[in-house]
């Protein structure tokens, strides 16, 4: 049973988190595709997995950029409003929409199923795509259909900067937290809208790539706030490893990655700014139950990231299972049918 949180209008500085990859998805065109920069050397010493790693001390105040920054805060999530109807099946009807975070309308796209309802619900958060080539409802289209046909509202939300969303121009200097606080709102949304019915009792997320570090980041900053979590091929959830790969040493990212190093520091430098952005190190607030799906070919995100967050989150108590693909690649292939199987028995099981 999940506990709410605050839904009040609140100001202030977004912390936000660097899961930065790539999800490539069949359905789309190559030039839009996300699509992996070439990994990079990390000039900063590695820091070992350790499955009772000391916390952070607590500060009075959180620093801005920081996950603790996400714990207390208010959200503003709501006035969802469903615009056009993008298309109808015979399972659901799919509609364009719009809801509130951080004073913004961020747009995306909602899976009504046929029905009176109230219908469990789902966020979903999309992997990596660049904002320049993102459109509406991109990046998890598969999933979308699959989990509306399986009976369950689907909100998937574009995120700050993208489609039809509000600009926010900090968000990449500020490490994209800003991603992790739209996603609570979409939740926030949900619950508040009257224009669908959603039972309150039941919803969920779900994300790929990027989107499964944004969902890491939720539920360590708002234990309670759903009552289950899948994420596929995810980021690491210690966010050095995602700017090391990523951002360090790409010349096309090369005033971020500067802007990162100088205002920030780097791992030797800051080790507290490098913790307190990584979900990992706030696991032992997780109360919900994980589900991880992993290839062992992804060549985007190794999978000894998801093993390592697995044994992290194990060693805190959460309730995780993470399930492996013999072969299968970043995007998923031929098991792609078996991981939506056991995504939606998951879900029945804790969204019951």
């Amino acid at each position: 049973m999940h506990r709410r949180t605050g839904v009040l209008a609140g100001a202030g500085g977004l912390a936000l988190a660097l899961a930065l990859t790539a999800c490539t998805s069949p359905d789309r065109p190559a030039a839009e595709r996300e699509g992996p920069r070439a990994p990079a050397t990390s000039s900063a010493a590695p820091e070992p997995v350790q499955p009772g790693e000391p916390e952070v001390a607590a500060s009075p105040r959180p620093r801005p950029v920081s996950l603790p920054a996400l714990f207390d805060r208010q959200y503003d999530g709501g006035a969802l409003r469903t615009g056009a109807v993008l298309a109808e099946t015979e399972a659901y009807t799919r509609y364009f929409v719009s809801y509130r975070s951080d004073g913004r309308r961020i747009s995306g796209i909602l899976n009504v199923p046929r029905g009176r309802g109230p219908h469990p619900a789902l966020v979903l958060a999309h992997g990596y795509i660049d904002p320049a080539l993102y459109v509406n409802g991109q990046g998890l289209m598969r999933e979308q259909d699959w989990l509306a046909r399986a009976g369950y509202v689907v909100l998937h939300t574009d995120y700050r900067n993208h489609a039809q969303s509000g600009k926010d121009p900090s968000a990449e200097r500020r490490m994209r937290l800003g991603y992790t606080v739209d996603t609570i709102n979409a939740v926030h949304a949900l619950r508040r809208t009257k224009q669908v019915r959603v039972d309150d009792d039941r919803i969920g997320l779900l994300g790929r790539s990027m989107g499964g570090g944004v969902v890491y980041n939720v539920i360590a900053a708002q234990p309670g706030l759903v009552d289950a979590a899948v994420v596929f091929a995810p980021v690491s959830s210690r966010t050095i490893d995602n700017f090391d790969r990523w951002i360090r040493d790409d010349p096309g990212r090369s005033a971020l990655s500067d802007f990162v190093l100088r205002r920030y520091g780097d791992l030797r430098e800051a080790p507290r700014f490098w913790r307190e952005v990584s979900p990992r190190t706030y696991f032992d607030r997780v109360t919900e139950p994980v589900l991880i799906h992993h290839g062992t070919a992804d060549e985007s995100c190794p999978i000894r990231w998801s093993r390592a967050t697995t044994r992290a989150m194990r060693a805190a108590g959460v309730d995780v299972r993470m399930h492996t693909y013999p072969g299968e690649p970043h995007a998923f292939v031929a098991d792609w049918p078996l991981s939506m199987r056991r995504t939606t028995a998951f879900l029945r099981a804790h969204l019951a």
